[in-house]
């Protein structure tokens, strides 16, 4: 069973944890398997970066369980912007991404966005244009990785 709650201190831990592994195990394609690139990708995934993060009153964090584990991490900001969706390698590929996506668009068009947007990775690019996502421009190269921006009608 999947379920998405809204995060709270206790988990700041476990989704340190989830992201980081969802980086180092996941994303090579972004990355490339650099250790620098890597180190600098996860450097605010630490503890203290999630609650940092957390702490911002114009960001919203979500966790999504799996039979009771935590199994993924997304946030919204209150621009309308999706800003992470982290999934547990542990997790991948069981319905938890989508879960949580579902769950991050229904809370920004409860808040009244009439669009929502993010900026994907070369790993999740997929994932979001098979949930009706849409690129907004051309790729664009920062650093080591690609990111795309895209967009999603609500």
């Amino acid at each position: 069973m999947i379920t998405v709650r809204r995060a709270v201190a206790a988990d700041v831990t476990a989704m340190s944890a989830v992201m980081t592994a969802s980086v180092t195990q996941l994303c090579s394609a972004d990355h490339h398997d650099d250790p620098g690139n890597v180190a600098q990708w996860v450097s605010n995934r630490t503890p203290d970066g999630v609650a940092r993060m957390m702490a911002n009153p114009t960001q919203t964090f979500f966790v999504a369980e799996r039979d009771g584990a935590l199994a993924a991490v997304g946030a919204v900001n209150d621009a309308g912007i999706v800003m992470f969706n982290y999934v547990s390698p542990e997790h991948r590929f069981c319905g938890v991404s989508g879960a949580l996506m579902a769950h991050l668009e229904a809370v920004l068009k409860a808040a009244g966005h009439a669009e929502a947007r993010l900026v994907s990775t070369t790993t999740a690019h997929r994932f979001y244009l098979d949930r009706g996502w849409h690129d907004d421009g051309p790729p664009e190269v920062e650093g080591f990785s690609t990111s795309y921006p895209m967009r999603k009608a609500l």
